[in-house]
């Protein structure tokens, strides 16, 4: 058995509410075990006998658009990977006034757009590196959402194959990680 994280996108905003109890139903009802969920924003925690990411992702963004009515998008990545991705964060995830996250991608494309697109950040304001099928980025946090990367990877050509996360967040998860 594989232990898996899913990461939804646009979950609980924009008129899309799902409970948590039924998105772990979800998972249950296509035979994942040990699900889990962490925080309300569409992170979940599970282990399966499939082993094609491929198929797991597509079964489980089909039965997520089945069962809530909209256009299910997900990251698919191993717990294992995801503790990769965490410990090779290259910033001071610590730093005072600053927000660490990590940007997911379905497949590398978009992210090599986003960096491409962001060019050279305000390092006072915010920075981008790329990593291993992920982007880092600090920003401040009396900046947030309005800062440029914020606003270029927030538009609707990255919704489907893109999805963030805040660090502490992604620690959480590995934390509740099966066999954790």
């Amino acid at each position: 058995m594989a232990g898996w994280v899913a990461l939804l996108r646009g979950i609980n905003v924009n008129g899309i509410t799902i409970a948590m109890t039924d998105l772990q139903d979800v998972f249950r009802a296509l035979g994942c075990t040990d699900v889990r969920t962490v925080l309300a924003s569409g992170n979940v925690l599970f282990t399966s006998g499939e082993t094609d990411a491929a198929a797991l992702k597509a079964d489980i963004e089909r039965a997520l658009s089945d069962t809530f009515g909209y256009q299910a998008w997900i990251v698919l990545l191993g717990v294992a990977t995801l503790d990769s991705v965490v410990r090779a964060f290259p910033f001071d995830a610590e730093r005072n006034g600053w927000h660490p996250y990590v940007v997911f991608g379905s497949n590398q494309s978009p992210l090599d757009e986003l960096i491409d697109a962001a060019g050279e950040p305000d390092p006072e304001t915010e920075q981008v590196l790329p990593g291993v099928g992920v982007l880092y980025w600090q920003v401040r946090r009396s900046i947030g959402i309005n800062s440029p990367f914020s606003k270029l990877s927030g538009k609707a050509r990255y919704r489907s194959t893109t999805t963030t996360r805040n660090l502490r967040t992604l620690n959480k998860l590995i934390a509740s990680a099966p066999g954790a």
